[in-house]
């Protein structure tokens, strides 16, 4: 897996002094600055502590099979502001390089909101996903008509956690994935737009299109 979040910090130099301070007991592997410098905190070969409580497809450790990626952001506590170009042709080129390497599904390249919906926003509403999914570095939004596929929310929830979030709190979850997939509208509800979304998701992964 890889994770990509934000810093969250006013400036990328406390963010990195942060992340290698061990009575932080956090890290990452990478570090992308808004010039767009790469700066490695951690081999990808070790683990780091970047995605805290975290779940995804059934993996309740995420830290241990993944490969986080902090982009230098205020975030929403400090002034959300969009990402660089920069930012953006450096992670393109290091996502491309640890797929490459480390056999990394499109399914499995998500945010940190996706895998703690509870806790976490990150990289965002203005992280754009759509510029990684044109090149193959992960999923796109799918084009669909609405419509109901689900019989009940209850259904629908299923559905989301066998995609692969955590539904302990049903409308984070939500959230989280209108976030990565509709990011004009997140407001915890499930409309038919979601639920299409969702759908079509499914329909994509079980016909082998994932990866």
């Amino acid at each position: 897996m890889v994770v990509i979040h934000y810093t969250d910090m006013p400036d990328v130099e406390n963010a990195i002094d942060k992340m290698c301070n061990p009575d932080a007991a956090v890290s990452a592997h990478y570090c992308i600055t808004r010039a767009g410098e790469v700066i490695r905190l951690v081999p990808e070969t070790k683990r780091a502590w970047h995605a805290g409580k975290s779940y995804w497809r059934g993996h309740t450790d995420v830290n241990s099979a993944s490969i986080g990626i902090e982009l230098d952001n205020p975030g929403h506590t400090h002034g959300y502001v969009p990402f660089t170009e920069d930012q953006m042709q450096a992670l393109i080129l290091l996502l491309s390089g640890i797929i490459e390497r480390h056999d990394v599904p499109r399914a499995n390249i998500v945010g940190h909101s996706d895998v703690a919906p509870e806790r976490k926003e990150d990289p965002g509403e203005l992280f754009d996903w759509e510029r990684l999914a044109k090149l193959r570095l992960a999923l796109p939004r799918p084009a669909v008509k609405l419509g109901d596929p689900f019989d009940n929310d209850g259904a629908f929830y299923l559905a989301l956690e066998r995609f692969g979030y955590d539904i302990t709190d049903g409308p984070a979850a939500v959230r989280a994935f209108q976030r990565r997939f509709r990011p004009e509208r997140i407001d915890g509800v499930i409309d038919g737009q979601v639920r299409a979304l969702l759908f079509a998701l499914l329909l994509d992964r079980d016909r082998g299109n994932a990866r």
